[in-house]
Formats: C-alpha cells, structure tokens, sequence
C-alpha cells in the first residue's frame, strides 16, 4: 500500500460507530496509560488500532467478517501480522458497543509484557 496517509484518513472518515468508540476509549493513553494508535500501517495493511510497544493488534469486526470472502482475507491478514510479530486480537464490534468495559478488559489480557519491537514501516515509534 503506497498512499497510507491518504488512506489512513478515508478510513477514519468511514469509521462505524464502534471503532468511534474504542478510539475515544483507548486514546491519549486513556487505557491503562497504553499507548494505541489508530488506522496504523504495518508493512502491507493498515489495522484498526495497535498498541506498539507490545506488538497488539485490535481489529474490530462487524457482520461482513462473517461472509466467506472476509474470513479469507481476515485469515490472510493475521497470518501475515503474525509472521511480523504482532498478535492480532478479533473483537466483535458488538463487544464494544453493548460492554466496553468487556471490551477493555480482553485488551488488557494481551498487554501483560512487552515483545521485541519490529521496525516500523516508517522508521517511526
């Protein structure tokens, strides 16, 4: 993917209203003073949001995840962010929705230790 600031902001533009509010739950290291970043490039995809520093990747699904098609190129995309490093969490946008408080706490399961940190895409933390 070439253009990532380009499409980074069409899909914050697009975002549903779960991604709305995990963000407003997860940034300015609102959670647990962990620092996520959203709409975050990492080699060839871009994932809903990832905590850096522990190598955690949080991909909200909604209904179209469960279409044949979806679950491919979801299988697809974890193998690829496994084979970086990074361990991709699948959560239900209903999850967050419905009890956010559920929702933060399958997060915080995931960030007990830091892992070895990749190089970013950009050079970047």
């Amino acid at each position: 993917m070439r253009n990532y600031p380009d499409k980074a902001r069409q899909l914050r533009r697009s975002e549903t209203l779960a991604e709305k509010l995990a963000w407003d739950l997860l940034r300015d290291r609102r959670f647990q003073r962990f620092k996520f970043r959203r709409q975050y490039p990492i080699g060839i995809c871009i994932v809903d949001f990832c905590c850096y520093q522990y190598k955690l990747v949080v991909e909200l699904e909604g209904s179209i995840h469960s279409q044949p098609s979806w679950r491919l190129k979801d299988k697809e995309r974890e193998a690829y962010l496994k084979r970086l490093g990074y361990k991709v969490l699948r959560l239900p946008n209903g999850i967050v929705m419905g009890d956010p408080e559920a929702f933060l706490k399958e997060i915080s399961k995931h960030l007990a230790s830091p892992g070895p940190r990749p190089l970013s895409p950009q050079g970047r933390d």
